[in-house]
This record gives C-alpha cells, sequence and structure tokens, in this order.
C-alpha cells in the first residue's frame, strides 16, 4: 500500500483559547516534551494536586467518539494507531491505519512500541523502591552517589530533584540532535552511553538554582539509571526485569541490550519523513535506555499503571512522591500550561498531571522517539485508564497533535472533541 506523503490537513479548531493551550501543553513540538502535560495543584508546599482522585465525574465512554479520535488512517501525518480505554467505567479499544505502507497490513491488536519518556515511569519507581528499602535516600545528593560526575562547579543536586525536574541541571546537545528528520535517519544505529549523553550537557551552565524551578529534562534520568546501577551493582535492565517486569508479567517490556535496535514481536512499523520520502525507522537505537529506551504494549502498560497506583509496587509513603508536585514555577511556556495552575510545576517524581476544563485529572506518562508517540494515562482512583501509540511521520514535529488532542478528549473531555473537517 503507498501513502502520499503531502502537507498535513490542517483542523479548525472548536475553541482556540482551549485548544491552543492543549496544543502547547501537548508540547509534541519541543524534544523534551511530554503529551497531556498539564498543571494541577493545591497551596501546600509540596503538595499532593487537586483532585488527584478523580472527584469530578467522569464524561460516560463514547465509544463513537473514540473510534472518530483514530479514524481516517494512514495518511500523510500517522501511519497507524492503537487506542485502548480501560477502569472500573468501562473499557474499549481500536486500532486504525496500517502496521507497513508497503503492505497494507493492519496494526497489530497487541503491538509493541517504543514508548520513550514513559520509560521514566519505570526508572523513578525503582528508584523509589530502593529509597523505600533505605538503599538510598531522595534527599542525598547525585554528588554522593555519583562522585565527580557533575563538574565541580555545579551545586549539590538531590536524587529526588532528578526525578522531579527540579535540578536546574542543563540539557544535553546529543537530545536535541535527531529532530533533524535527515539526520536521524543517517544516524538512527549510533549509541550514545548514558555516560557521554549526561557529559554533553555540561558544556552549558546551570539554567537555576536547584530546587527553585521545574523544567523537563532527559538528563535527570539518565543520571537517575546510573544511579540505580551504582547503588544497587546491577545493570538498569536487570533490576527493571528483577523489580518489575518478571513480578508482573509484563511479556512485551524491555529495556534493549545496547546496540540492540531489533522491535520484536508484533508491531507497528515506524517511520519518518524526508523530503516527501517515508524512511523505515523502526530499527533504531534505544540509547534513551533509563531515560526513553524502553519498549512495551497497551496492555502491559495497563497492567502496570494499574499496579502501581494500586499500591503494589511502592509503600504509600513512597508512592505518595509520585502524586506530589513541587510547589514552584514551571521554568518557561513548553509544558504545564493548562489546569487551574497553569505556569506551575506539573512533573512529578515520575509522573505528570493534567486537569482538563471539566474538571478530571489524570495522571501519568508519555513519551516519543521517532516513529512512535505513546502515552499511558488514568484518574487516580484508576476508574478510567488511556493508553496510546500513534506513529507519526513528522519526527516530532507536533504535525499528530491533532490526534493526541481528540485522544484524550474523547477519553477524558468530549467538549475540546474537534471533528475532522
Amino acid at each position: 500500500m503507498r501513502v502520499s506523503v503531502r502537507a498535513p490537513v490542517r483542523r479548525r479548531m472548536a475553541t482556540a483559547a482551549v485548544a491552543g493551550a492543549l496544543t502547547g501543553a501537548l508540547g509534541l513540538a519541543t524534544i523534551a516534551a511530554p503529551a497531556f502535560a498539564g498543571a494541577v495543584a493545591s497551596d501546600a508546599p509540596s503538595r499532593i494536586g487537586r483532585n488527584a482522585d478523580s472527584a469530578q465525574p467522569l464524561p460516560p465512554l463514547d465509544p463513537e467518539l473514540l473510534r472518530q479520535a483514530i479514524a481516517g488512517l494512514p495518511n500523510s501525518t500517522v501511519t497507524g494507531a492503537l487506542l485502548s480505554v480501560g477502569g472500573s467505567a468501562g473499557a474499549w479499544s481500536g486500532r486504525s491505519g496500517v502496521a507497513d505502507v508497503r503492505t497494507g497490513a493492519p496494526v497489530p491488536a497487541g503491538a509493541r512500541y517504543r514508548i520513550g519518556s514513559v520509560t521514566k515511569v519505570f526508572t523513578s519507581l525503582i528508584v523509589l523502591q530502593l529509597a523505600a528499602e533505605h538503599r538510598l535516600d531522595v534527599n542525598q545528593t547525585v554528588q554522593h552517589y555519583l562522585p565527580g560526575t557533575l563538574p565541580d562547579s555545579y551545586p549539590p543536586v538531590t536524587v529526588g530533584e532528578l526525578l522531579n525536574h527540579t535540578s536546574g541541571l542543563p540539557i544535553s546537545t546529543v537530545d536535541a540532535r535527531d529532530t533533524d528528520p535527515r539526520w536521524f535517519v543517517e544516524h538512527r544505529f549510533q549509541y550514545w552511553t548514558p555516560q557521554q549523553v549526561v557529559d554533553s550537557a555540561f558544556e552549558s551552565p546551570m539554567a537555576f538554582a536547584p530546587g527553585t524551578e521545574q523544567q523537563y529534562n532527559g538528563v535527570n534520568y539518565f543520571l537517575a539509571g546510573m544511579v540505580i546501577e551504582k547503588v544497587t551493582g546491577h545493570s538498569y535492565a536487570d533490576e527493571l526485569t528483577r523489580r518489575i517486569v518478571r513480578p508482573l508479567g509484563l511479556h512485551d517490556t524491555v529495556s534493549p541490550a545496547p546496540h540492540d535496535v531489533r522491535l520484536t514481536g508484533p508491531h507497528a512499523h515506524g517511520y519518518v519523513n524526508v523530503d516527501g520520502t517515508l524512511a523505515d525507522v523502526t530499527e533504531q537505537s534505544s540509547w534513551g535506555w533509563a531515560e526513553g529506551g524502553m519498549i512495551s504494549s497497551t496492555a502491559d502498560l495497563t497492567r502496570f499503571i494499574t499496579a502501581l497506583y494500586q499500591g503494589r509496587l511502592l509503600p504509600a509513603a513512597q508512592l505518595a512522591e509520585m502524586f506530589t508536585l513541587p510547589d514552584v514555577p514551571y521554568v518557561d511556556g513548553s509544558n504545564c500550561r493548562i489546569g487551574p495552575d497553569s505556569g506551575r510545576a506539573c512533573f512529578s517524581m515520575g509522573l505528570e498531571a493534567t486537569t482538563f476544563p471539566d474538571g478530571v485529572t489524570v495522571w501519568g506518562k508519555s513519551g516519543e522517539v521517532p516513529g512512535y508517540t505513546s502515552a499511558v494515562f488514568a484518574t487516580r482512583d484508576l476508574s478510567r485508564i488511556a493508553v496510546y501509540d500513534i506513529n507519526p511521520t513528522g519526527d516530532r514535529d507536533g504535525t499528530e497533535t491533532p490526534y493526541v488532542q481528540n485522544m484524550a478528549a474523547a477519553t477524558f473531555d468530549p467538549a475540546l472533541f474537534v471533528p475532522a473537517s
């Protein structure tokens, strides 16, 4: 099957102000930005987000609206999509588009895919498990656990500040390179070690004093992965398997070995548009590691987020950290732009919070690598869980934003849904 590559179709926005804020909050045009990212908070310092238990009633599950959210695929912007909605308030799942533009084969129902920054939830969980075991202290410094890793001129940065993105560390220059489609296709098998990624950040000064502001930054989670390996004496992949994958029976979830570029099992191909031609980037380096290198599926992520929110993976004190937002401003307008506390921190230790205009609050995480955009979000009480993966061709240029917006709207706030023009 041949998919023509043309300029993306523009969509009319029903309410420009809200849609514009959502688009900015989705953050799909920036390199480190997650989808659904909003802001929700109460007034107490270091606080649990308001409506954290989804006190607002959920909208009824609307299968037709969910179907419309992923309809019309493949096209020049997105080749395939999976959307799974679960929870105590009802369930629905659907898929659209093709797994392979050459053969026209449909997207497999149980497809595995690259989850990008959703990996951060797993990494934060492992760190917090180690804290619960008294093997590390999130209030202790990175300099204590990884002596010599940060420049001597840097102030003390705690492990907790890594997890909630208040470290103030500069952003890696490696992480900024693969937004050029041609560059990415030519370098998609290249592997940078965690140390190389971290070292590249130190070409720049600190962005702000630790603990005073929030800025989403992948370097934080490379360092968190390095702390895990230093404290345990085991590889990140081994700790992930022993602590989470094996106990929960997550058969599709893996942190690939260095230089392993494969995406095994049932999957949809990922593509990047390079000058009007779709380049297949399904096989690519998983150098994102503890920050963004994992592979999973909608079924596994549903099982994982359910176990996490139910308190089956962490004691109450450490679980509370994952639903606590720091009482600081977000450093710029790239994230945390919607909800009652727009402009304030919306990232906790491993999760992000969004409050929709209808009052429903969700917690979760999203991620992107070229060819794959995914997320898992749920209300705190697990009455509704949304997991999706789509295959955009724009190499994180934001052209898939209308699809992400409509999946979020159909699941949590139907008034925001924008019908295709």
